[in-house]
């Protein structure tokens, strides 16, 4: 299969960079390898002695990134990152130097118009990292009750029109089931306010975070990466965290503070820079994290 080069731009890059404080001949694993951005410059600073690990559910990026990398100190594997201590055990690798985890969406999932992460695709609302598993966006929405589609569109979107939207969703679905993207967002936007100024964000924003969000059991593989992950951290080596909403960023913080092997190295997250932001309009809403395994 051909693929066509990565679109993605990597969010902070120099900022990760530091934050991991990478260097020649280190081991580090990118958790989310996406389009390999920062993978290609992690590997060009561990350089030839060094290993850099790329992860990613996506099969789609990780066969772009074998082409794409090829050459560079990087071995890519097809895997969820929660499996990130069985991945160093096949290895062999007792423990690495720095993680990185650069959470959300690439813009190379955005441009697939089979995979419905594009608000105006036609393609299928699909919406799942790997298409292999679990079921896709639309026959959630089907099969969904009001109520409870209504729930997981606030819980997971932080919408407040959650019920509204819901409610018009089941209207719909009895005359003409939603299938594509772009359905879903013309019926979203329908009735929800879009906001005032340059800056607002698409009406449809939320709801389709939220479907991204349960198909992909997002946040629950969050939890279960931040419980495992440190543990893969030779004392003194760094764990990097990039999030995109608050829903992301909250278990962060919280794993970091209250894990008693890490020493937290930004009390107060890392944003990009306003000529960052207006190269990249996607690293707006941006926050890294750091923490350091303690030398226990």
């Amino acid at each position: 299969m051909s693929l066509l080069p990565t679109q993605h731009v990597p969010v902070m890059p120099a900022e990760v960079v530091h934050w991991l404080a990478a260097q020649p001949g280190q081991t580090i694993v990118d958790c989310t390898l996406g389009g390999g951005g920062h993978t290609r410059l992690l590997a060009e600073v561990v350089g030839p002695t060094g290993l850099v690990l790329g992860i990613d559910r996506d099969p789609a990026a990780v066969e772009r990134a074998e082409q794409a990398l090829r050459g560079l100190p990087i071995n890519v594997v097809a895997s969820n990152y929660s499996d990130l201590p069985e991945i160093l055990e096949q290895l062999q690798i007792p423990a690495v130097d720095g993680i990185l985890l650069d959470l959300g969406l690439s813009s190379d999932q955005l441009a697939d118009p089979e995979r419905g992460f594009s608000f105006d695709c036609e393609g299928p609302l699909d919406l799942r990292f790997n298409t292999q598993e679990g079921k896709p966006a639309w026959k959630l929405i089907e099969r969904l009750g009001e109520k409870d589609l209504a729930d997981m569109i606030y819980a997971y979107g932080e919408e407040r029109y959650s019920r509204r939207i819901a409610r018009r969703i089941v209207e719909r679905r009895h005359k003409n089931p939603i299938r594509t993207a772009h359905d879903l967002a013309e019926m979203v936007r329908s009735c929800v306010p879009r906001g005032k100024g340059r800056t607002s964000i698409d009406p449809a924003t939320r709801t389709f975070q939220a479907l991204r969000v349960a198909v992909n059991d997002e946040l629950k593989w969050l939890d279960v990466s931040l419980g495992r992950l440190p543990q893969c951290l030779r004392p003194g080596g760094r764990i990097v965290a990039i999030s995109f909403h608050s829903l992301e960023d909250r278990p962060v913080k919280t794993a970091f503070q209250s894990n008693p092997q890490l020493r937290v190295l930004t009390p107060k997250p890392i944003r990009p820079s306003d000529e960052e932001v207006q190269r990249n309009p996607r690293s707006r809403s941006a926050k890294l994290r750091a923490a350091e395994r303690k030398d226990l």
